[in-house]
This record gives structure tokens, C-alpha cells and sequence, in this order.
């Protein structure tokens, strides 16, 4: 076959299969515009026997709240993108996709977020998870999690949703700037300080030189050099007197930068404490003994900013002082091990408190 012909015909058949392309996406367009949505399907997923915090008929609602319709809805006009952020906005959602098929059926999959335990603290009400992401409890909620009360304060304010380590490094890039902006504040001094060494360099040089072509008197001359050196003395004590201003003005401006780095340092030690409070429900939680054992864990945050754990149990009446989240498992052991030969011999109901808190002993109180 010629190249000529062989080139006209795969031309043609290129051509054959464009038109196809479009003629079917044409066909497919005026088919869904023709078409209406005839069924919501929602459906909520990692849902499990901690209840739900997201139901179909919740997002029913927002959806009419929204005024977003759905059902009767030509498909080509349903606002799938619109669904999905109004969903989306709830922090307990991780994840949200809505389609339709071919059977004219609205779907939206969402997937919610795992939490680990709920903050009831310092006027707060939010789930949080393993990872540390943070989110308000929805009304009503009420998902069977460790469940954490007390004055703790937490590293991020009562309103805050998203990652709490998001927050911290908001808070870590806003101290940096604030750094250098108060860092740009010492400059003036500079230029002051290289100002006042210029002018006492030019009066250092200056000397007095008897004028002989005048006929100047030695008594003339001795008074110019007085003068000249009472001169540099008071300028001496004018430069002493803005040194010491100067370097008091940059150490109040160092000490500013100080409490800066002061102020984000607390900051990171108390996020390694809220780490550290998960980790240890999550401990609790893995153990089978301890997560029946413990009904209430109550966290405060000493005078110091560290954070300090009771435990309330569920047998007898005394509360644990765990003390801070340190050595959590050689603690529980000890615990464990005071359960079995202390408690079990002279009764459950015999102390107020019992304080692990201390290396290698008990400390009980009636």
C-alpha cells in the first residue's frame, strides 16, 4: 500500500474515532441533563461500637439546612463540590465523596475520624485522636471513649479544630517573627552607639596648638587646653551617661526576645505533655485489665505548667496519684503488683489515696 493511502486512511480512522468521542459525550450530557436523581444513599464508614458522631439523618439535615436538593435534581445539576465542603467542615469527618451513578443514585461515602479520648477540661468539650487531631464534640455525641476531666490545660485554645501540632508551629513561626521585629528595634541604638564613638574619635583628635604667628601668651594657650579638656571630660560623661542607657534599652529588648523564647519553649514542653496523655490512654486502652479498671482519668496542670494524672478506679474507693506521665508502665506494674498483695489481703476500701508517684514504693493515705 502506498504511504500516501496508507496515511488518508489512518487519518480517517483517527478522525472516525474523535467524532465517536464526542458524539458519545454529547449523547452522555443531554442523557444526565434528561435525567434526575432518584435516590440519596449515605453511607458513614469506620463507624464501630463507639457509636456514631455522623448519621444519615444528620446529613439529611444539612443538606435541607443548607438548601442543597438532591433527589429530583437533574444530575448535571446537583452540587456535588458544594456536598462535599458542607461536609468537610466538620472536623470529626476526614474524608467526604459524593458521585451519582448510572442508576440515577446520589452517593456520599464519608469517612469520620477514630477518636482516642474526650477532653472535658478547662472548658473545653472535644474529641481528639491518636495523632493528636483536634475537634469539637458534636451535640448529643456521645461516643464510648476514656473520657479525661480536670483544670489541664492543653496547648491550644477551647475553639481550636485541626492538628495541635499545626497550632504549635503557628505559634512557633509567629514567635520567630515577633523575634525579629523586636530585634529590629535595637537598630537605632546601634546607629546611636557608632554615632557617639565617631564624634569621641573626632574629639580625641582635636588638639590645641599654641598660636605663635599671633603672639599667643602662655596663659592664653594653658586656658585653650583647659578648656579643650574640660571639653572631652563632659563629653566623656554625656558618653557614659547614653551607654549605659543604650545597653539598658538592648537588655530590656533581649529580655523581650527572652520571653518570647520563653513563652513558645513552655508551649512545646506542654504539647509534649498532651502527646504524652495520649499515649497513655492509649496504653490503658490496650490493656485489658487497666481498661476495665479504670473509669476516670482526671489531669491537672501543676503550678509549674506539668501535667499531673489521678486515676479514679472502678474497685474500692480511693483515687490513684499517678503523678506525671513518666516510667507509665513501671508505674502500672507497681500498681498491679499492690492490687494483688496489699489491697487483696487487707481490703479495697481501706485507703483514700494511693501515690505511685514515687521510685520503687507505695504511698498510701487512710
Amino acid at each position: 500500500m502506498k504511504p500516501v493511502l496508507r496515511y488518508t486512511l489512518s487519518a480517517l480512522l483517527w478522525g472516525i474515532a474523535g467524532l465517536y468521542v464526542v458524539w458519545s459525550a454529547v449523547a452522555t450530557r443531554r442523557d444526565r441533563t434528561a435525567q434526575c436523581v432518584e435516590q440519596l444513599r449515605i453511607e458513614v464508614t469506620d463507624s464501630s461500637a463507639q457509636g456514631y458522631m455522623v448519621t444519615g439523618a444528620l446529613v439529611r439535615k444539612w443538606l435541607a439546612d443548607n438548601r442543597i436538593e438532591t433527589v429530583g435534581v437533574p444530575i448535571d445539576r446537583v452540587d456535588l463540590q458544594g456536598i462535599e465542603e458542607l461536609i468537610g467542615r466538620n472536623g470529626f469527618v476526614r474524608n467526604v465523596r459524593a458521585y451519582v451513578t448510572r442508576d440515577r443514585m446520589l452517593h456520599i461515602e464519608i469517612g469520620r475520624r477514630q477518636p482516642l479520648l474526650r477532653l472535658m477540661t478547662d472548658g473545653r468539650n472535644a474529641y481528639v485522636t491518636a495523632d493528636g487531631y483536634v475537634f469539637p464534640a458534636p451535640p448529643a455525641s456521645s461516643l464510648y471513649v476514656p473520657v479525661v476531666t480536670g483544670s489541664y490545660r492543653p496547648p491550644f485554645p477551647a475553639d481550636f479544630t485541626g492538628p495541635a501540632i499545626d497550632y504549635i508551629e503557628q505559634c512557633r513561626a509567629e514567635t520567630e517573627r515577633r523575634i525579629r521585629e523586636i530585634e529590629l528595634e535595637k537598630d537605632v541604638f546601634y546607629i546611636q552607639t557608632r554615632a557617639m564613638r565617631d564624634t569621641l574619635d573626632s574629639v580625641r583628635r582635636r588638639t590645641v596648638t599654641r598660636r605663635w604667628w599671633r603672639l599667643e601668651s602662655r596663659e592664653r594657650f594653658d586656658k585653650r587646653v583647659e578648656a579643650r579638656m574640660a571639653e572631652k571630660k563632659r563629653y566623656r560623661r554625656y558618653r557614659a551617661y547614653h551607654t549605659r542607657r543604650i545597653e539598658n534599652e538592648l537588655a530590656r529588648i533581649s529580655r523581650r526576645q527572652e520571653d518570647e523564647r520563653r513563652r513558645q519553649k513552655n508551649l512545646e514542653k506542654s504539647y509534649e505533655d498532651f502527646m504524652k496523655l495520649l499515649t497513655f490512654v492509649e496504653f490503658v486502652e490496650d490493656d485489658d485489665f487497666w481498661r476495665s479498671e479504670v473509669v476516670q482519668i482526671i489531669a491537672r496542670t501543676t503550678v509549674s505548667g506539668a501535667l499531673e494524672v489521678e486515676l479514679v478506679p472502678r474497685s474500692g474507693r480511693h483515687r490513684i496519684l499517678f503523678g506525671r506521665l513518666e516510667d507509665v508502665e513501671r508505674k502500672f506494674d507497681k500498681l498491679l503488683c499492690f492490687y494483688r498483695r496489699g489491697l487483696r489481703e487487707i481490703g479495697w476500701d481501706e485507703y483514700s489515696t494511693i501515690n505511685v508517684k514515687y521510685s520503687d514504693q507505695v504511698v498510701c493515705k487512710k
